[in-house]
């Protein structure tokens, strides 16, 4: 866009919303010349009074161009609607964004098999083992998992991702000058260093607060092929997103969980509703037309037998060391060396607090 830096400054005024920029381009035919009208011009649109106030503050104090080299210094990037690598899923959506700033990569590859997973800001035990497994799973099989950065199972998704060597995008729901929560800025850095990208419909200070999550979470849905939701209580945010992604004429799947968890609730919900049930990555691989084949990363034949009676004894529920220790009648030392051969050969996962699980 020859205009480019214009449409960033105006996107950058607080309160000019993406359908008043929208009005404004359709009369004056381009960015450039809604910078430069009158405000007096500009009023006759009935922006918000906030809008107004802010655009006659940036047009004193923002220089379009020195504004957009300024972007270009921080390494931000931008997409924006009019660009012919756009992605395409996410154009057809209703009020797809005008602009995505974003760190990373954003080629086709990445954006050609995007698939969210999403759930719960505070998992339980089963719920961070299904989002490793079933995550590990897809991006083995290619798919670029699309998440939100959030606390819990989005965390989850994007780490696990990473450590398959996948690729993930990152969606913010505020500025990428402002990575919240924090303590997952190492976490957005790594995936922006070459496993994907971090990306926003926000201007680079814009702050996450938190009525810009269901704007985010639509980007999630609308970049997306489907969308997963591993675990999820009643009112979680993330029943936003598969319901988005219904409207958006997407996949939906959940995973079921135990019925006396509260934060199983959103999932049987979904299901109820008619969310296909994930029990392994081929149930939604299949669903998408991914031909491929999850390979179970579980080997059992070189186990010695209390090994392997260790590994039965655990595989439906977790169970405490000093549980299984008294099932066996086996000391906890000798036990816990049992464990921990298992857990190096990624068999076993240790839940904490002495709890432990078969993958």
């Amino acid at each position: 866009m020859k205009d480019l830096h214009y449409l960033l400054a105006l996107h950058s005024v607080e309160y000019l919303g993406p359908s008043a920029l929208q009005k404004l381009f359709d009369y004056y035919g381009s960015f450039e010349a809604i910078w430069n009208a009158p405000i007096n011009e500009i009023a006759k649109f009935k922006p918000l009074p906030k809008a107004l106030d802010n655009f006659k503050t940036a047009k004193k104090e923002l220089d379009p161009q020195d504004y957009y080299e300024t972007l270009i210094k921080k390494g931000i990037s931008v997409l924006t609607i009019f660009d012919e690598n756009y992605p395409e899923l996410l154009k057809e959506i209703h009020g797809a964004p005008m602009i995505l700033y974003y760190k990373g990569n954003l080629n086709d590859e990445i954006l050609e098999k995007c698939f969210g997973v999403v759930g719960t800001r505070m998992p339980t035990g089963y719920g961070r083992l299904v989002t490793e497994k079933l995550t590990r799973e897809l991006a083995c099989a290619g798919l670029t998992i699309v998440s939100g950065l959030a606390r819990g199972v989005d965390t989850i998704a994007h780490a696990t991702t990473i450590e398959e060597n996948g690729k993930t995008i990152a969606v913010l729901g505020g500025g990428l000058s402002k990575i919240f929560p924090p303590e997952n800025i190492h976490l957005a850095e790594k995936i922006a260093s070459g496993f994907g990208a971090v990306i926003t419909e926000f201007p680079p200070n814009y702050p996450h607060l938190a009525g810009n999550f269901p704007a985010r979470n639509r980007i999630i849905s609308g970049l997306s092929k489907g969308i997963l939701v591993t675990e999820a209580a009643e009112d979680s945010g993330s029943l936003i997103t598969a319901r988005l992604a219904l409207e958006q004429n997407r996949e939906v799947f959940a995973v079921p969980g135990p019925i006396t968890s509260d934060m199983s609730m959103g999932t049987s919900s979904l299901l109820k509703e008619g969310a296909k049930l994930v029990m392994n990555a081929s149930d939604i691989l299949d669903e998408l037309g991914v031909k491929t084949v999850v390979s179970d990363p579980v080997t059992t034949s070189n186990l010695s037998e209390s090994e392997k009676e260790i590994l039965d004894f655990i595989k439906n529920e977790p169970k405490h060391i000093d549980e299984i220790a008294r099932n066996f009648k086996t000391p906890v030392a000798e036990i816990s060396g049992l464990l921990l051969k298992l857990e190096i050969a990624g068999i076993v996962k240790n839940l904490g607090g002495g709890n432990y699980t078969r993958i």
